[in-house]
């Protein structure tokens, strides 16, 4: 079976390499978008990772190239027009879960980083400067902490607050039962109470931009807002205007709405033309990570035995397990 693997790294050809013998993989650095979906040409699938395209256009090049499935390298699916590969006959699998501790435990990273300074305190002391004017933290115990969206990562995050003795809150149109042992309230509330919000929804119409200006004047003054999902899940340009009156206190950002252009290269020795971006990244109480939750060892190997029984399944006529319709 040939495989268009697209936007692969060196990480990416060392794990699925190993399995050359199985699948015929072309690896290419570049994104899938419309100017790259000939590069499929002649190949029965292509294998994705989050910041490729995959809109109507994209898709029917794909089909008229012999493409037969999709197969995404992580969980959200909102890069692929779904209705459109329906109407193909294309097939979208998804790696549902890998290690949503990754992701839940990045979060617990950026929000320790952004409280306590330790990134400022590093680069200091490094310096030979000890001084701690600046470095002003809080403390995590007593406070409330709101989970919007209660799968698995956000789940765990709340396992991991609950553990330092945070009042956890969370809010889900589908709360599983584990969820439920926890305090379930309507978004109104979570906004108003919550000193620090961690994000773990899916991006759909109903959550985009769900941190925008109106919103973000809903929320607790000061609060500290977390965001590992979706870059779309927050307005940066409001976040901007909130961070500069104090309405919002801190910023973690693991993901960015237009990172696509940016996150997973190395950027330093060009000149970064997204304005928003730059202007977030002037703020000391502002941390940035480039879409790196995910990416720990087990996280990896989880997404390699994932994608590759997805490519099994479609290869053999079987049952798609991780199919998204």
């Amino acid at each position: 079976m040939k495989v268009a693997f697209y936007s692969a790294k060196e990480y990416d050809q060392e794990l699925f390499g190993t399995h050359s013998d199985e699948f015929n993989f072309l690896f290419l650095k570049n994104h899938l978008r419309e100017e790259t979906a000939a590069l499929a040409h002649g190949y029965d699938a292509v294998c994705v990772f989050v910041n490729d395209e995959l809109n109507r256009v994209v898709l029917e090049a794909l089909h008229k190239g012999g493409v037969r499935i999709v197969v995404l390298r992580c969980a959200g699916f909102n890069n692929v027009d779904i209705e459109a590969a329906d109407a193909l006959g294309i097939e979208v699998a998804r790696v549902p879960a890998y290690s949503p501790n990754a992701v839940a435990e990045h979060a617990v990273a950026m929000l320790l980083t952004l409280n306590r300074k330790t990134h400022r305190a590093y680069n200091r002391v490094r310096e030979g400067n000890f001084e701690l004017n600046g470095l002003l933290g809080f403390d995590l115990v007593g406070k409330t902490v709101g989970v919007f969206g209660t799968g698995k990562i956000g789940l765990i995050f709340a396992r991991i607050m609950k553990g330092f003795g945070c009042e956890v809150i969370v809010y889900d149109p589908y709360p599983s039962e584990e969820a439920k042992l926890y305090r379930l309230v309507d978004k109104e509330t979570l906004f108003a109470e919550s000193d620090v919000v961690s994000l773990h929804c899916p991006l759909m119409k109903e959550t985009q931009h769900l941190y925008n200006a109106e919103t973000l004047a809903k929320s607790k003054k000061g609060f500290t807002l977390i965001n590992t999902g979706r870059g779309a899940l927050v307005d940066a340009k409001a976040a901007i205007e909130a961070l500069k009156s104090g309405q919002l206190g801190y910023l973690a950002m693991d993901v960015y709405e237009e990172e696509k252009d940016y996150f997973f290269n190395d950027q330093s020795s060009g000149i970064i033309q997204d304005d928003v971006l730059m202007r977030l990244m002037t703020f000391p109480n502002v941390l940035i990570t480039g879409h790196q939750g995910f990416f720990t060892r087990e996280a990896l190997e989880g997404i390699l035995d994932t994608t590759l029984e997805n490519l099994r399944a479609f290869s053999d006529g079987k049952e798609l397990v991780n199919k998204v319709s």
